[in-house]
C-alpha cells in the first residue's frame, strides 16, 4: 500500500481546491492524465444511492458507509457512488492519503445514461487492482450485479443482502 503521494492525489488536491470547480453541479472524475471527467447528477441517481446505502447499513457488517468516495487509481481519481468499508480497512486508507490509494473493501457503481458497461467493468477493474474485494454494479432496473474477481451470484460482505433494490421507491 503506497504512503507517499500520487501524482493522482497531486493533480486531486489541484481539483479540490480550484475554487472555480467549488460550485460544481457535476459529478468530478479525473482520467489518466488528469483530465476532468464531469458527470451530471439525476434525482433517480441520488435516489438509487441513498437506497443503497441504507441497505448496507442494514446488511453489511459495522463500518463506515460513505457515497461518492474518491480513489485514487492508476487511471485517474474514480468516485464509486456508495463505498463500504471495515473499521480497520479505513485506518489503512487514511494512512494511504487523500484520496485514499487504498480501496475500501466493497465499491458500489450505479449505471447512469453516460455510462457504458465498458466503462463500469474498467472501473471495477480499477477498484479491483487497489483492493477492494468486491465490486457491485447496479442497472437502471435496480438489479445488482456482485463482482469478485468475477461476477458472484451474490455478496460475499453482505450475504443476507438483496440482489435487486427497487429504483422507483
Amino acid at each position: 500500500m503506497p504512503t507517499t503521494t500520487t501524482v493522482q492525489q497531486e493533480r486531486w488536491h489541484e481539483v479540490v481546491t480550484d475554487p472555480t470547480l467549488r460550485d460544481c453541479p457535476h459529478k468530478v472524475e479525473t482520467n489518466e492524465r488528469g483530465q476532468l471527467i464531469l458527470t451530471p447528477h439525476s434525482n433517480r441517481h441520488s435516489d438509487l444511492q441513498t437506497r443503497l446505502l441504507l441497505l448496507l447499513r442494514e446488511h453489511a457488517p459495522t463500518g463506515p458507509v460513505a457515497v461518492e468516495y474518491a480513489l485514487a487509481t492508476p487511471q485517474g481519481v474514480k468516485v464509486p457512488d456508495v463505498v463500504w468499508m471495515s473499521p480497520d480497512r479505513r485506518a489503512e486508507m487514511r494512512d494511504t492519503g487523500d484520496p485514499s490509494t487504498l480501496a475500501p473493501e466493497l465499491c458500489v457503481e450505479i449505471m447512469s445514461r453516460s455510462n457504458t458497461e465498458d466503462e463500469l467493468r474498467e472501473k471495477w477493474a480499477l477498484y479491483r487492482e487497489i483492493g477492494a474485494e468486491e465490486v457491485w454494479i447496479v442497472d437502471a432496473d435496480g438489479r445488482i450485479r456482485v463482482f469478485g474477481e468475477a461476477e458472484r451470484e451474490g455478496s460475499e460482505i453482505a450475504p443476507s443482502c438483496p440482489n435487486r433494490v427497487d429504483p422507483t421507491a
